[in-house]
């Protein structure tokens, strides 16, 4: 065989073996699976209650009561030097906080105050009400020790820290889906005295 006709069938060969790897390697590849299919997207929130000190306790617990209760958005501590959403002080007034609810990215202030504490109501009630405020919660007055929202007039003989049912959906339902994302928060702050 001569070596041009070699020649050409090591060309179409060439030519062959290359179109067919291009049209295998430009077939789209499979969709990976997702482990958290059909899951609601969960909005997570950071806090910073460096500046909150005696009230750490109370936080710990009203974050862990918030993230029990609800499921699409979490609380978390944030790193030194990371900027929290939430960002929580003591102070020696009454208990306040900036209505939400808040989005990442955007950040509104818990003051826990000491004079709640000494007219005698309980510490971690009142971290997981005001933390309820930054989720979008308003307040509930007058209501009963049952509702989160109720805040001091439930009486200081009450310690809930718990959500109702109610208020948790509330929060879920500001929550769904990310949708905190487009919902501004009020920017009120709420004063919580009887």
């Amino acid at each position: 065989m001569p070596l041009s006709t070699w020649l050409k069938a090591g060309t179409t060969a060439a030519a062959l073996v290359l179109a067919t790897a291009t049209a295998v390697s430009a077939a789209p590849a499979p969709a990976p699976e997702s482990s958290v299919s059909g899951a609601a997207a969960v909005v997570t929130l950071r806090y910073d209650d460096s500046r909150a000190g005696g009230w750490e306790a109370a936080i710990a617990a009203g974050v862990a009561s918030w993230n029990a209760n609800v499921d699409n958005v979490k609380l978390v501590e944030a790193a030194p030097g990371v900027r929290a959403e939430i960002v929580i002080v003591a102070t020696t007034g009454w208990p306040q906080a900036t209505l939400g609810p808040v989005r990442p990215g955007r950040q509104v202030r818990v003051e826990l105050g000491s004079q709640a504490v000494s007219q005698g109501y309980d510490k971690t009630r009142i971290a997981a009400h005001e933390l309820g405020h930054s989720l979008g919660l308003p307040d509930t007055k007058p209501g009963p020790c049952t509702q989160l929202m109720s805040g001091s007039s439930a009486g200081t003989s009450c310690v809930n820290a718990v959500p109702n049912a109610t208020e948790q959906a509330r929060v879920e339902s500001a929550y769904a889906n990310g949708a905190a994302l487009k919902v501004p928060t009020d920017g009120r702050m709420l004063v919580d005295m009887p």
